[in-house]
């Protein structure tokens, strides 16, 4: 087999983090339709390394690929999304569990940092960028590929979400979501597993009741910033 030319591998990479950065600040909103075209002038690529980053975004939850037809930005429905939170409610758990043993005192003192950081933000953008750096970071220790990359899809598909819930319900200032990551961080710090996988659990289905109260968030164009 004759390997892909490195120039093509990278122009992959960097289409597929630059649309991902893209998706993921809600530049493109949900539903809204990627026209590959427009990405390859976009980022001066051809339309075989688009079509690589799209293929890679399918993957990653971000993007729904249809054959014959094109691309758009993966979109759930409520009941879509809420069936999301249930199954993050019962993985991250576990999935936390697994992390704790394996993080160092220099990870620890990160996660408090950033705690911190997202107590003082006055900016949505800001606290959704630390708020996912916090929570993959509590994760990192794990030794799973599968559970892992599982959640981080979940992740994906409901940033969306996250950040409309943000904005209705000025999340980024909301003391009951900080004293939350304050007490999470406390329990990793004491290796405290079962306290950990109660507090993930609660953090995640205070959001889901929340965001179900809201049905609006999840028609068109709703959840994009």
């Amino acid at each position: 087999m004759t390997a892909r030319p490195k120039r093509s591998t990278s122009a992959n990479g960097r289409v597929a983090a630059e649309l991902r950065e893209l998706i993921l600040t809600g530049a493109y909103q949900p539903g809204e339709r990627i026209v590959q075209e427009d990405l390859a002038e976009r980022f001066g690529a051809s339309r075989l390394p688009v079509r690589d980053a799209l293929r890679l975004l399918e993957a990653e939850g971000l993007v729904t690929l249809v054959a014959n037809t094109g691309a758009w930005v993966s979109k759930l429905s409520l009941e879509e999304c809420e069936e999301v939170y249930q199954i993050r409610e019962r993985v991250e758990p576990l999935l936390i569990r697994m992390s704790i043993p394996q993080l160092d005192e220099e990870t620890k003192q990160r996660l408090r940092s950033l705690s911190e950081e997202m107590s003082t933000t006055d900016s949505i953008e800001e606290f959704l960028s630390l708020d996912r750096e916090f929570h993959n970071l509590t994760y990192s220790g794990a030794q799973t590929s599968v559970l892992g990359e599982f959640v981080s899809r979940l992740w994906n598909t409901t940033q969306h979400y996250r950040r409309a819930f943000s904005q209705i319900f000025g999340t980024h200032t909301n003391r009951t979501v900080h004293l939350e990551h304050e007490l999470l961080v406390l329990a990793i710090e004491r290796s405290d597993l079962d306290e950990a996988e109660r507090i993930v659990n609660t953090h995640i289905r205070r959001t889901r009741l929340s965001l179900v109260q809201h049905p609006e968030i999840f028609q068109s164009g709703v959840g994009a910033g």
